[in-house]
């Protein structure tokens, strides 16, 4: 569970590229042990909010502190604190991944044996020990990922940055490297940035999603799915002797107290009949679409309140169908 320490605050933060406004007076907290899906559609400001956390790129205004340290002011004292993945991870082809590990330890002030012994960790950490000695150029896609997600937890950081660890992957790859990074959640705060939306139901508490710039929604990821009307349709299905015409169902469920609106969906010959119900309020139709069919003899075959997936809620989201989701 995360803890109360706030590991990351981003107050009002702004950044112009010439006249173009790509990240628009954001605001968020990052609490000690929160795993973080970052999410939008491409130019939307992932990749340059995650710049500006990491102390790559300066914010136009506003400003971010990483547990305490502000990244304008005290920019080292900050990256010591993150591990960072970018999506296009910093490899040098011709070294070995020995080499380079150990290069990275260097440069994060590791000595002697404490820089083999974290060498070591991460290597088998990230799956790639039995790989220490080939040349990274020659690696597949898959495990120069895994090279560059090595390099980003070697210094055993508190806060891991990840922006799009998964991508052009294939399928296998990709449940490996998602493994590595629900291990590494369950011990460091977390920032996910990805497009596969799977991976942030898999691995995320909550999620933030942007849009041009700005925070649509920033809630935990039940929450977030109630934000855009969740628990309002319901599939409602009867067998297919049920008592009645198609015509006189629908009627019967439209007058059911607190239905919007009836659509009767398509089935094949000896199929039972469904209904997409959705509902005017937030009141749960269930107890009432039960009622209805057992005073109606009608066979119950299914009744359920559909829930939106995170797919559904990005759309309407990123495409202005629904307003902002807070918590």
């Amino acid at each position: 569970m995360p803890g109360n320490e706030t590991m990351v605050k981003v107050r009002n933060l702004t950044k112009y590229y010439g006249l173009l406004r790509a990240v628009d007076d954001i605001s968020f907290d990052l609490r000690r042990g929160e795993v973080l899906g970052f999410l939008g559609p491409n130019g939307a400001g992932k990749t340059t909010t995650m710049k500006i956390l990491t102390c790559y790129l300066a914010p136009s205004a506003g400003g971010v502190e990483v547990k305490g340290h502000d990244v304008s002011v005290e920019p080292l004292q900050a990256r010591s604190l993150i591990g960072y993945l970018p999506e296009n991870a910093p490899l040098y082809p011709d070294m070995t991944v020995l080499g380079f590990l150990r290069f990275c330890a260097d440069v994060r002030g590791m000595r002697g044996s404490e820089r083999d012994r974290r060498v070591a960790e991460t290597a088998e950490q990230c799956g790639i020990a039995d790989r220490m000695r080939d040349r990274i150029g020659v690696l597949s896609k898959g495990l120069r990922q895994r090279v560059g997600l090595a390099q980003a937890i070697l210094p055993d950081p508190e806060i891991l940055i990840l922006d799009e660890p998964t991508s052009g992957l294939d399928p296998n790859q990709i449940i490996e490297i998602r493994h590595i990074v629900k291990r590494l959640g369950e011990t460091k705060t977390v920032i996910l940035s990805t497009h596969i939306l799977s991976e942030v139901e898999l691995s995320c508490g909550r999620a933030i999603i942007v849009n041009r710039g700005r925070i649509v929604a920033d809630s935990e990821m039940a929450a977030l799915r109630q934000g855009v009307g969740a628990g309002r349709r319901y599939l409602f299905a009867v067998a297919a002797d049920a008592p009645g015409s198609s015509l006189e169902r629908a009627a019967a469920i439209r007058d059911v107290a607190g239905v919007e609106s009836v659509e009767t969906l398509p089935r094949s010959e000896g199929e039972p009949w469904s209904f997409a119900v959705a509902a005017s309020g937030d009141s749960d139709l269930r107890p009432s679409l039960f009622r209805l069919a057992r005073e109606r003899g009608w066979p119950l075959i299914e009744l359920h309140r559909e829930v939106p997936t995170l797919e559904q809620v990005f759309i309407r989201l990123t495409q202005g169908t629904a307003p902002a989701a807070q918590a």
